[in-house]
């Protein structure tokens, strides 16, 4: 993946003249993905001009109670309890997939072979093989007109954004390091409740696939390169937990203080990694990190200086430019809240910073301008592959010691 500009933005909207057509959106799931997918939907349109208006036609769940609640509290015409009927209705365009990882192949290939087009969360499967279908069937619905698409939600902070232009630009010169950490603490208490994301056969992995496959995709999007190989460690420091007690509720829930079943995933994954320019990378994800509630962190260091970025900071970003003089030389804050900046021209006046939501936002503007353009979708399916195989490497090289494990380069 040769480095490039940055392809996520794309040409001009309509004239406030035009009339848009409608996009419909099905969505499944409901929970804190559904919300976040929600307020994207629900906002784009009233911020952006875009070429398709997009219609919250139906949101889907197995409960009927909480997704008709869901239904009413986000701003969906209706709701279903089947994925199958969600996909069968003639108002739905595009189903967005925010479920476990565990369906997100059987959704995505089916609703891509009814003619929908698709956005998954990530990450994109739970395991190489799954993912691999995936691909193939958004091949074959590219051919059609299709767009598959993948969450990854970081991307669409206009820091980072911005960082990727100026890494493209070589303002950086050729890279040597970058460094990723992301670290919560929603695990540290042993007495939190077992929940799908710590079973393997619903999540696939622990930190590693929820936190640890951001920071992979943000390493190989900003370097414009992949991972070649990586080495890892992985451990489980809490065995077992008390099962949940009801519903959910955010990322964790009530525990039932009798019953206790089996972690099956990693609560914390540390690994190293080389890209394809042969520049160095250092990766941390867990979710035992305590005082740490969503703090990731990114530093690219290159032969003409470094970027660095704090998502609990996401409206800045720490830029060194080291052809400077060394007297006057530092690391300077970039605010980066300026119409020029990625995103930027439809929000606020300078210096009124945006937060988390907003990258929901971003991702439907982006999902909604690649569709009425026929563009290449970014990311695209083929990118959550990428990602899901330097997974797999990173688990295979943590249960042989931390043997360094190459990660299989695209076909």
């Amino acid at each position: 993946m040769a480095r490039s500009q940055e392809t996520e933005t794309h040409g001009p909207a309509p004239s406030p003249q035009e009339a848009p057509g409608t996009l419909g959106v099905g969505m499944v799931g409901y929970a804190f993905m559904g919300a976040a997918h929600s307020q994207g939907w629900r906002t784009a349109g009233h911020v952006f001009d875009l070429p398709l208006r997009p219609a919250l036609a139906a949101i889907c769940g197995r409960d009927r109670a909480a997704v008709d609640a869901a239904a009413a509290r986000h701003g969906w015409a209706a709701a279903e309890t089947d994925w199958r009927a969600l996909i069968a209705r003639d108002d739905v365009q595009l189903i967005d997939i925010c479920t476990p990882g565990d369906s997100h192949a059987e959704i995505a290939i089916a609703a891509l072979e009814a003619g929908k087009h698709v956005l998954c969360e990530k990450p994109l499967a739970n395991n190489v093989a799954e993912a691999e279908a995936m691909v193939r069937a958004a091949e074959a619905a590219s051919a059609r007109g299709q767009v598959a698409m993948v969450g990854f939600n970081y991307r669409k902070v206009p820091a980072i954004s911005f960082a990727r232009q100026l890494i493209a630009e070589g303002r950086l010169g050729p890279l040597r390091h970058v460094r990723a950490t992301y670290l919560q603490d929603w695990l540290v208490d042993p007495a939190s409740p077992l929940t799908w994301r710590l079973k393997r056969e619903h999540a696939g992995s622990g930190a590693l696939g929820d936190l640890g496959a951001h920071i992979v995709d943000l390493a190989q999007y900003l370097s414009g390169e992949l991972l070649t190989g990586v080495s890892a460690v992985a451990e489980t420091f809490v065995r077992e937990r008390p099962l949940l007690a009801g519903a959910p509720a955010g990322l964790s829930g009530g525990a039932d203080t009798v019953e206790r079943g089996e972690v099956t995933v990693d609560d914390a994954a540390i690994f190293t990694g080389r890209l394809a320019s042969g520049a160095l990378a250092s990766f941390e994800a867990t979710r035992m990190a305590a005082g740490r509630k969503n703090a990731l962190r990114l530093e690219i260091n290159g032969e003409l200086g470094s970027l660095a970025f704090d998502l609990e900071r996401l409206n800045e970003l720490s830029f060194h430019d080291h052809t400077e003089p060394a007297a006057t030389a530092g690391f300077r804050r970039v605010l980066v809240t300026e119409p020029e900046h990625p995103y930027l021209e439809a929000w606020w006046p300078p210096g009124h910073g945006l937060g988390y939501e907003h990258t929901f936002v971003h991702q439907a503007r982006d999902v909604v301008r690649t569709i009425a353009e026929g563009a290449p979708p970014v990311p695209s399916f083929a990118d959550g592959l990428q990602v899901q195989r330097v997974l797999a490497a990173v688990e295979e090289s943590a249960a042989k010691n931390s043997v360094h494990t190459p990660v299989p380069s695209p076909s």
